[in-house]
C-alpha cells in the first residue's frame, strides 16, 4: 500500500498532536507553520483527564505528567474565602487522573520532538487550498507559491483560519465574548501559593504554580474589544489590586513586558460539518470556546487523537472523515456551549447573581460534593476511540 500523505497546517499543540498521531499510524506527514517559529503564547496551561488520555495515545502523557504540577487548590472569593476546594484523590477516583498544570512551551516542545525529521516547516504559510474529493487529492498553496498534493489536510490554523473561511464562507467567523484576558508567568513564588480560581464581579483570577517554581496567572475583565493601555501591570493592579493574597503579590513580581493581553473571541456558530473534502479542522479553527472550562487545548488534542484513528486503514479516507465530523461534532458544540455558559456567569457584575453563585457552589462543598465533580463527568470521561473502528455514539447536540 502506497504511503498516505497529510499536510497539517498549523504547529500549535492540536496540530502537533495530529501531526504525531498520524506518523505513528505510517502517514508521511508535513506541518506547515507561519511563524518562523515555535513561539506558543502564554505560559501555563491545565490539562484535564480526557486530554492527559489523548496523550498517552502518542506516548507523551507520562511525560507531560512528569514535568506538571498538580492542580490541586479549589475556587475562591475575591475577599479570600475558600468556596470550594478541590480534592485530587476525588478526582483521580472518579476519572482515574488528575488535573496537572505544565508550561505550554514544555509541552509544545515534547510534541515537536517526536516528529519525524523533516515534517516541521516553519516559516511557511499556507494561503490556498482544494479540498479534492473521493477520486482526488486535496492541494495547498504556500505564499511562496508552492503547491503541494496530499491525501489528507488538517487545518489546524487557529481562531483565524484561513482555510476555514475558504472552506465554509458563508459562516459568520469568531465572536466577541465581552471580556479580555491578561496571562502571566510570575518567577519564584509558586512553593508558597496554593492553586486557585478566584471569582469576583465582572472580574476572575486564576493562580496556578507550575513545577520550576514559577506560577501561572490569569485575570479577565469586561471590556470592549481592542482597548489596551500604556501599562498593563498597572491596569491589572487597578482591578485586582484589593483583591487577596497573593493576587496583587503576583502582579508586582511580574515584568510588564511579560504580560500578555488579548480578546476573548469564541465560535458562536457551530461549523456545519468539521470537514470538506479531504480537509479536516480541528483546535480554534473548528470550535474556538472561552477559557471558562479550560477545554481549548484538551479538545484540540482530542481532535487530533480521534482524527488520526478515524481515517486509519482498513476503512477509507473520506468515510473516516465523515465518522470525524459525527462524533466530534456535537460533543465540541455542547463544550463551546457550556463553556460560554460558564463565562457569562462568572462575568456577571450583578451583585445578586454572583452572590448566588458563591452561595450555591460552597452550598454543593459542603453538603453535596459529588455534584461538582459529577458536572464534569460529559467532559473528563472521554477515552479515545480505536482505530480504524466506528467512533462512540455521537452525544446529543446541545441546542441551548
Amino acid at each position: 500500500m502506497a504511503e498516505r500523505r497529510a499536510v497539517v497546517v498549523g504547529a500549535g499543540i492540536g496540530g502537533l498532536t495530529v501531526a504525531r498521531a498520524l506518523a505513528d499510524g505510517g502517514w508521511e506527514v508535513t506541518v506547515c507553520e507561519r511563524a518562523p517559529g515555535l513561539r506558543p503564547a502564554g505560559s501555563g496551561l491545565a490539562i484535564a483527564p480526557n486530554a492527559l488520555r489523548g496523550l498517552d495515545v502518542i506516548g507523551e502523557g507520562e511525560a507531560v505528567r512528569e514535568r506538571s504540577a498538580l492542580g490541586s487548590g479549589g475556587i475562591r472569593s475575591s475577599d479570600g474565602r475558600w468556596l470550594i476546594a478541590t480534592d485530587l484523590e476525588k478526582l483521580r477516583e472518579r476519572f482515574g487522573d488528575t488535573m496537572v498544570i505544565v508550561r505550554r512551551s514544555e509541552l509544545v516542545d515534547l510534541l515537536a520532538r517526536g516528529l519525524p525529521d523533516g515534517a516541521l516547516r516553519t516559516g511557511t504559510e499556507v494561503v490556498e487550498v482544494d479540498p479534492g474529493d473521493e477520486d482526488h487529492p486535496a492541494r495547498v498553496r504556500t505564499a511562496e507559491g508552492t503547491r503541494t498534493e496530499a491525501d489528507l489536510v488538517v487545518a489546524a490554523d487557529g481562531i483565524d483560519s484561513v482555510l476555514r473561511r475558504a472552506l465554509f464562507p458563508a459562516h459568520p467567523g469568531p465572536a466577541y465574548s465581552g471580556f479580555t484576558a491578561w496571562r502571566l508567568d510570575a518567577p519564584g513564588l509558586g512553593e508558597e501559593i496554593a492553586a486557585a480560581e478566584v471569582w469576583g464581579r465582572g472580574l476572575l483570577a486564576g493562580a496556578m504554580p507550575l513545577a520550576d517554581g514559577s506560577v501561572y496567572a490569569y485575570f479577565t475583565a469586561n471590556a470592549a474589544p481592542g482597548q489596551r493601555t500604556a501599562d498593563e501591570r498597572a491596569e491589572l493592579l487597578r482591578r485586582f489590586g484589593s483583591w487577596h493574597d497573593p493576587i496583587p503579590r503576583i502582579i508586582a513580581a511580574t515584568a510588564e513586558e511579560d504580560i500578555l493581553r488579548n480578546d476573548v473571541w469564541w465560535l458562536r456558530e457551530p461549523l456545519p460539518a468539521l470537514h470538506t473534502g479531504r480537509v479536516a479542522l480541528l483546535g480554534d479553527a473548528a470550535h474556538a470556546m472561552t477559557p471558562n472550562l479550560g477545554q481549548g487545548a484538551c479538545q484540540a488534542i482530542e481532535d487530533g487523537v480521534t482524527l488520526a484513528r478515524m481515517v486509519a486503514p482498513p476503512g477509507g479516507i473520506m468515510a473516516g472523515l465523515a465518522e470525524y465530523t459525527r462524533v466530534r461534532l456535537p460533543r465540541t458544540t455542547r463544550i463551546v456551549r457550556r463553556s460560554a455558559r460558564a463565562g457569562g456567569l462568572l462575568q456577571s457584575e450583578s451583585r445578586l447573581v454572583a452572590a448566588v453563585r458563591d452561595t450555591l457552589i460552597g452550598t454543593v462543598a459542603r453538603c453535596a460534593p459529588g455534584l461538582f465533580y459529577g458536572a464534569f463527568d460529559q467532559v473528563f470521561s472521554w477515552s479515545p476511540p480505536q482505530a480504524g473502528e466506528p467512533g462512540p455514539e455521537a452525544e446529543p447536540p446541545d441546542m441551548r
